[in-house]
């Protein structure tokens, strides 16, 4: 990529779950102070910041300062803060931002910060977040290309559940268009489900940390077919930040040692295609792109944290970034391809589905893992000697794909 070198020298999470008495204030300041404290940084030392959110102006009003609402506390005064709303793509949005910054020679030390409370009392209102999630003017429309790409008659499916993210009907489609192209099986999206629950086991910071077998997955409530109850990512709250900076940057705080090389952020969207030329998926194009700038490709990758809202999209994105053969994401799954210990691991934080997704804090949450995957700081889950690591971080829909696509490289 053009430009100055950048590094990620810091982050900070706080653990994924319900969090009915805290605050975005509250999230924000703990994942913050960890990353500060991490990178050996001051706040004084933070030159700029991207702050991501996309639920406090529904659920609490907020419609705009988010960030400067979040961060002025803190002590963070007088520097550039830009609010990040890219739907389940805004903190990787904020990390892109952040990356484009330091390279343009405009600052040394940055910070990108998501921080997501979207529990509330009335778990309508939740949900009813994700309704904003597409167009809304072509709600109907949109709901009508995704019915068809699973060829069948949706009067023909069992009930869905009576409440539900309208984005669990979304990726339910997608399942449905995967399963008649390629012949996938519900069972292998539960083999994906089940590696991920397994995973966050060794998570502290994990919402779900309970195992799951391929049967009692399948067993379990559905949601909308072929989707049960632990396939699908939960309603969370957290916050994540990193702290970026340059090779001066790098000088001034000290940090050499634990530096992560940030090869590659990608940020795309959506391409106009036919339903089923999943070669041109806007999460394939992102990749290639990304692998292009990180002089890298998918023979390279160590370790993977891809967004799973659903068992079904990491199924979708490990094929877009070539991890294994299209149609073949499922099957990996189920051979332990993608568990730890296997040939690629996907997700060893748990995913979205069992680490938890609070929708605007979720991409750097994928940084997060990453950069302590690369350090060699995973304890239980640690993958073995990884040297470089990808992020795919997808947010929205637009017509029959994501609205928009973070592809990211990481490196020692």
């Amino acid at each position: 990529m053009p430009g100055k070198t950048v590094y990620i020298v810091g982050v900070g999470m706080t653990k994924f779950g319900i969090e009915l008495t805290r605050t975005v204030k509250d999230l924000t300041r703990q994942a913050v102070n960890e990353a500060l404290a991490d990178a050996n940084c001051a706040a004084s030392q933070i030159e700029a910041a991207w702050f991501a959110n996309t639920s406090q102006g529904a659920l609490e009003g907020q419609h705009m300062i988010r960030g400067q609402a979040a961060l002025r506390p803190l002590g963070f005064a007088g520097i550039p803060i830009a609010n990040v709303e890219n739907a389940c793509a805004s903190a990787s949005t904020a990390l892109f931002e952040a990356a484009n910054y330091l390279r343009s020679g405009a600052a040394d030390i940055v910070m990108a910060v998501g921080s997501e409370k979207l529990s509330h009392i009335d778990r309508n209102r939740s949900l009813g977040v994700f309704d904003a999630g597409w167009d809304v003017a072509l709600a109907d429309q949109s709901r009508a290309a995704l019915l068809a790409l699973g060829g069948m008659d949706d009067a023909a499916l069992p009930p869905p559940a009576a409440r539900r993210s309208v984005f669990m009907d979304i990726y339910a489609a997608f399942a449905r268009q995967h399963m008649r192209l390629y012949g996938s099986t519900a069972e292998q999206f539960a083999a994906v489900a089940a590696k991920n629950h397994a995973h966050s086991v060794h998570n502290e910071r994990a919402q779900y940390r309970r195992p799951h077998s391929i049967d009692e997955i399948l067993a379990d409530r559905p949601i909308v077919w072929p989707l049960t109850l632990p396939m699908c990512a939960p309603v969370s709250d957290g916050g994540a930040a990193a702290i970026l900076c340059t090779e001066a940057g790098l000088r001034k705080l000290g940090s050499r040692s634990r530096a992560v090389e940030l090869r590659a952020c990608v940020l795309g969207t959506s391409v106009d295609r036919h339903p089923d030329d999943l070669e041109r998926h806007i999460g394939r194009v992102t990749a290639l792109k990304a692998f292009e700038v990180a002089a890298t490709g998918p023979e390279d990758i160590d370790v993977a944290e891809v967004h799973d809202a659903t068992a079904v999209g990491e199924v979708i994105q490990v094929e877009n970034l070539g991890l294994c053969p299209r149609g073949l994401g499922g099957e990996v799954a189920l051979r332990g391809q993608t568990s730890l210990g296997g040939r690629t691991p996907v997700n060893p934080s748990g995913g979205l589905e069992s680490k938890g997704h609070p929708i605007g804090a979720t991409g750097l949450a994928q940084i997060f893992e990453l950069v302590t995957q690369l350090r060699g700081e995973a304890g239980m889950r640690q993958v073995s000697e990884p040297r470089i690591a990808v992020a795919e971080n997808g947010g929205g829909l637009w017509g029959v794909e994501e609205a928009v696509c973070v592809i990211s490289v990481l490196s020692r």
